[in-house]
C-alpha cells in the first residue's frame, strides 16, 4: 500500500476528517490503512489480544485506551500476532511497549507513546462501537490512513 495522507487529503477534501497530532509510529510499515475495527479499553488489552489474533483481512484496529500513559496495550507477542493474521495496521489512543521489536513487525502501528509495564487483563472492553479521540470518531466500518504526516479517516476507501 502506498499513499501519502497529505495527497489523500488534498483530492478528498470534502472526504476526510483529519486527526489533531499526537501520535508517533512504532511499527515496521510506515504508511498503512484499511477497514476501521474498534476497541474501548481502558488499561486492559485483553480485547486487542483477541481481535489481533483473528483474521485482520487488511483492516486497521483502532484501540480507545483513554490516552493513558500508566501501561502499554499492545506488545511485540501481540503485534506478531496481528501479522500472522493478516491486519494493516493498529492505531492506539495509549501505550505500546517492546519498541524495538515492533518496529521490525510487517505492521503499521501508531500510539502515544512508549512504556515497559504491561497492562493487567480483566476481559474487559468493548468492540465495534464508535469511538472517539484526537478530534475524529472513528466508527466500525469507515476507512483510516496513516502515516509520518498523520491520521486520517473516511467513510469510504480512498484507495
Amino acid at each position: 500500500m502506498s499513499f501519502v495522507t497529505c495527497d489523500l487529503c488534498d483530492e478528498n477534501p470534502l472526504d476526510v476528517r483529519v486527526c489533531e497530532p499526537m501520535f508517533m509510529n512504532f511499527g515496521g510499515v510506515n504508511a498503512f490503512g484499511g477497514e476501521i475495527v474498534t476497541v474501548k479499553c481502558h488499561e486492559d488489552n485483553s480485547r486487542v489480544k483477541e481481535l489481533l489474533a483473528m483474521p485482520g483481512n487488511g483492516r486497521v484496529l483502532v484501540v480507545d485506551g483513554g490516552g493513558s500513559m500508566r501501561c502499554a496495550l499492545m506488545g511485540d507477542l501481540i503485534g506478531e500476532s496481528a501479522v500472522k493474521h493478516g491486519w494493516s495496521g493498529v492505531i492506539i489512543y495509549g501505550c505500546v511497549r517492546d519498541v524495538d521489536a515492533l518496529a521490525e513487525l510487517n505492521l503499521g502501528i501508531q500510539a502515544l507513546a512508549s512504556i515497559p509495564l504491561k497492562s493487567v487483563r480483566k476481559g474487559i472492553g468493548e468492540t465495534d462501537v464508535p469511538v472517539t479521540f484526537a478530534g475524529v470518531t472513528f466508527m466500525p466500518g469507515d476507512y483510516v490512513y496513516a502515516d509520518n504526516n498523520g491520521v486520517i479517516v473516511s467513510t469510504k476507501a480512498l484507495l
